[in-house]
């Protein structure tokens, strides 16, 4: 490693400064259907095709381009016609809707949404609560109310939390062995991608997604299809309303919405219902335990600033909260992707 005389300050700062510039880049790449016009041709197009068929600019898209090129999510051959443009491996995969590993949706999400909270970091930091009430009008008080604010906007969240877990869903499912649980409630399930995953991966498992009744109503009627047996819902507020006995609860990406009295309280609902011998996963992006990465998750964590009342924590902060419910035989296992596992027995 070399000294700090061998690092290159002023290179690092712009390249941090130009993170902004290169999302952006992706996000409208994305919205505009770049990737999806060329997967669906068969074949290299030129800029001007591009154009043409999504209705831009030649010269805004052919900048567009290059810098897509250049952040390789699109390769150019040069011919005696000119550019030609392919997409790289990386954008067939993740960056087209059809993939079944596409991430456009939560791409969208941060894009549309989550840009314009963060538009008020310095405000979050100062007054340390969400910026929903500036962003878009609404009251910050409820972060799950002004998340869904309207049909559309908790379709595009719903969306866009599926897509994560298409990718990172078997990571944690996987991290312990959890076919010995047959009755599983995922608590706020969502779009039930994680169920789907779950039912998938231990065949013999049923899944029940407890969620409030419009984002059930929203689940049933866009993501899960009644074909899918192993699959039953659930609706309720579990802050509110009863929980149902089960033998594992699901709590993924649940706990970093909420403040630490908020956590117990659920936690301790949770416990009160769980079956003897049972247990609760908790799916959470965990910190180091001296909070100095990874860098992703305190992202996370300032996002958690701008848009709940939560944040990310460590996995000792976590076993805490499972401790103070009455949990026990608290397992952590870290998957080495974006969200890791914390195993509580009752």
């Amino acid at each position: 490693m070399g000294s700090t005389e061998d690092l290159d300050y002023p290179q690092i700062i712009m390249q941090y400064s130009n993170g902004f510039l290169i999302s952006k880049v992706m996000f409208t790449a994305c919205e505009l259907g770049v990737f999806d016009l060329l997967l669906e041709s068969g074949k290299p197009l030129s800029s001007d095709a591009i154009a043409a068929g999504l209705g831009a600019s030649t010269m805004g898209m052919r900048r567009l381009l290059d810098a897509c090129v250049g952040l390789k999510l699109l390769a150019v051959e040069m011919t005696q016609e000119g550019a030609l443009y392919r997409n790289t491996e990386i954008s067939n995969v993740y960056l087209t809707k059809s993939s079944p590993k596409s991430q456009y949706h939560i791409m969208m999400y941060y894009s549309n949404t989550v840009y314009l909270c963060w538009q008020y970091l310095a405000d979050a930091v100062r007054e340390g609560r969400n910026q929903y009430e500036r962003a878009f009008g609404v009251s910050s008080k409820d972060p799950f109310g002004s998340m869904y604010r309207s049909d559309e906007e908790m379709l595009k969240f719903m969306a866009g939390q599926n897509s994560v877990w298409s990718i990172c869903g078997r990571d944690v499912l996987a991290a312990f062995d959890l076919s010995p649980f047959r009755q599983i409630y995922d608590l706020g399930g969502g779009g039930g991608a994680l169920a789907q995953e779950c039912v998938s991966l231990y065949p013999n498992s049923t899944v029940t997604i407890y969620d409030l009744p419009k984002v059930v109503q929203v689940a049933k009627e866009q993501f899960v299809s009644p074909e899918e047996r192993q699959i039953t819902f659930h609706e309720g507020d579990f802050f509110n309303d009863s929980i149902p006995e089960a033998e594992l609860y699901i709590l993924s990406k649940i706990l970093h919405d909420w403040d630490d009295d908020k956590c117990k309280q659920l936690l301790a609902k949770v416990y009160k219902a769980c079956k003897p011998g049972g247990g609760v996963l908790l799916v959470e992006s965990l910190l180091n335990e001296d909070k100095s990465g990874p860098v992703e998750t305190q992202l996370y964590s300032m996002n958690m600033l701008v848009q709940t009342e939560g944040k990310e924590r460590t996995a000792a902060e976590y076993s805490k909260l499972l401790e103070a419910a009455g949990f026990g035989v608290i397992q952590v296992k870290r998957t080495g992707k974006l969200y890791d596992a914390v195993l509580g027995r009752k």
